[in-house]
């Protein structure tokens, strides 16, 4: 690119960003560490901020800061739990039933009284079709919660009930000894029913309750400026139960799409954090610049998902075929470059997991199966996309792997770029060939990982049902012995595997590029920032990119 064109491409991201003199409120990276205002990146514009609605990373970045729920991710441990809105709790022998007490001063930030009906009111409204939240399924871990979902009993049956203002009892379908794990997800979190009320319907999407002055939620922050394409800031909530504990004045997320951008505006210091980095730089980072870049295991699972109404799609000779073709070590090694793992299976490495290991590089079983489908070498197979987001790493494992099945396989494969949100949209709507996708761990758990292929699951996407499959995930659900259930979520992900709606790639890593003077930056398994434990230390220590860093 020559360097005027970039030059002006640079200046008018900045400017849209809000991150120079042509946007609105500028601040750059000292600036905010002296007014305790975190500046990150955040990839992309979330399409909600109704918290039930929500189902993206990005999202769920936001969400941790304006909302919180029973009980919060440990800082230092990824299968600990500490108190959030509950300040204690406790269950019954077998781990069905859980009794959460509640902080003593919870407010929403608006001041008004927080108590344990609002749970009660959001799980309820949750689990309503005509909301169309795609995570409600996790609620289906509560008595009665897949009938409610599907109308068959009344709001008052749901396992989930205020034993007074300051305790909640929540009955689940079957032992969960890993229930706190699973309640810090942000599907157990409450929203604001006295403001939903207030505005509109409460299943109403046009509900106008989310804009920026009227929007109210529980967490360490509240909503205080969306600028569409510019940012998203919040500021400190001084109703938040530990607010004298929570060291940040704000947060800003920007929604830098382009990862060259995001890495220059970085190095000029307009940045704390950012979300990825270009995969061309993060060999020198890691080599030159340790105490910049952040590279840790990310307990992520990437894949392509399969349109399997796609008609040579539905063939699972062909979906094994394509998943046999992939050299995955190739991509690690040649593209990625970021120390991922190749992925045989769904589920990232876990203690006490036995992971399922269906697929390696096998050129002549990819061809034999191929031919049995009746496309010997490729030929007469239909033309497909890939469908990717706009991103230059996904492009580039886009293209590595139409290169390889076009090689491999004698198959022609098209790549498809759209917008997030349009991306996720098409997916929903099955509008797709194959689509490349990653799913970072909502919990700590390997189910997290299984349970969203069940049939007609919110985030599965697929168009694959299999009812062997659904039952062993029930099953789980009903199994006290902890051994067991991991078993039967082995077996339900080998029929996973085996029917290959999903083609597995290769298990994460995150990197990140963090200004020196951030402090506490988790590099925990399941990568979400924990904001309340944050902090910026003003001025910033010396670092091995001061002379960039610190360019006006």
């Amino acid at each position: 690119m020559p360097p005027l064109r970039l030059l002006f491409l640079l200046c008018s991201v900045l400017a849209t960003a809000g991150l120079t003199g042509c946007g609105a409120d500028p601040i750059n990276a000292r600036e905010g560490a002296r007014e305790k205002i975190f500046l990150i990146n955040n990839k992309a514009e979330p399409r909600f901020l109704d918290l039930q609605r929500c189902n993206s990373v990005t999202e769920h970045h936001i969400m941790l800061s304006l909302y919180q729920g029973l009980v919060s991710e440990n800082r230092d441990s990824d299968k600990d739990v500490e108190p959030g809105m509950a300040e204690k709790w406790e269950a019954n022998a077998d781990k069905s039933v859980w009794t959460f007490h509640l902080q003593k001063n919870a407010k929403w930030s608006d001041g008004t009284p927080f108590t344990a009906h609002d749970f009660v009111w959001s799980y309820r409204r949750m689990l309503r079709k005509e909301l169309g939240a795609q995570y409600a399924e996790m609620l289906y871990l509560l008595k009665n919660g897949l009938p409610l979902y599907e109308g068959k009993v009344k709001e008052e049956e749901l396992g989930a009930r205020a034993l007074d203002d300051a305790t909640l009892e929540l009955t689940l379908v079957g032992p969960t000894p890993h229930f706190p794990l699973i309640a810090c997800h942000t599907s157990w979190w409450p929203v604001p029913r006295h403001v939903i009320e207030k505005h509109g319907g409460i299943y109403d999407v046009m509900n106008p309750w989310t804009d920026e002055d009227k929007l109210v939620g529980n967490g360490p922050f509240k909503l205080k400026r969306y600028l569409f394409r510019q940012y998203l800031q919040v500021e400190r909530n001084p109703h938040y139960w530990d607010a004298a504990n929570v060291k940040l004045d704000g947060v800003r997320f920007y929604s830098i799409d382009d990862d060259a951008v995001e890495e220059r505006l970085f190095r000029r210091g307009q940045l704390h954090a950012t979300y990825s980095t270009p995969l061309s730089r993060i060999p020198d980072y890691l080599k030159n610049h340790p105490d910049i870049v952040s590279n840790y295991t990310n307990c992520a699972s990437w894949y392509f998902r399969v349109n399997t109404t796609r008609t040579a799609l539905s063939d699972v000779r062909v979906r094994r075929a394509l998943a046999f073709a992939l050299d995955r070590k190739s991509i690690i090694d040649n593209v990625l470059r970021a120390r991922q793992q190749p992925a045989a299976g769904m589920v990232p490495p876990m203690a006490g997991y036995t992971q399922v290991k269906e697929f390696s590089f096998d050129l002549p079983q990819a061809k034999r199966l191929l031919a049995e489908a009746g496309f010997p070498e490729g030929k007469g197979f239909p033309k497909f996309n890939i469908l990717i987001s706009k991103n230059e790493a996904s492009r580039q494992i886009a293209e590595a792997v139409q290169a390889m099945w076009r090689q491999n396989l004698g198959i022609s494969v098209g790549v498809t770029q759209q917008d997030f949100s349009v991306y996720l949209t098409s997916q929903q709507k099955l509008d797709y060939d194959i689509c490349w996708a990653g799913w970072n761990a909502d919990y700590f758990d390997p189910a997290t990982f299984i349970d969203m292929w069940m049939t007609d699951g919110g985030n599965n996407e697929t168009g694959w049902s299999n009812k062997d499959f659904d039952q062993l995930l029930a099953d789980a659900k009903q199994c006290a012995d902890a051994q067991e259930r991991l078993a039967i979520l082995t077996k339900a992900e080998g029929i996973l595997m085996r029917d290959s709606p999903v083609l597995p790639l290769y298990f994460g890593t995150r990197t990140r590029l963090i200004h020196p003077a951030v402090k506490h930056w988790p590099q925990r398994l399941l990568d979400n920032p924990v904001w309340y434990h944050l902090d910026l230390v003003y001025p910033p220590p010396a670092s091995s990119m001061d002379a960039e860093l610190n360019r006006n």
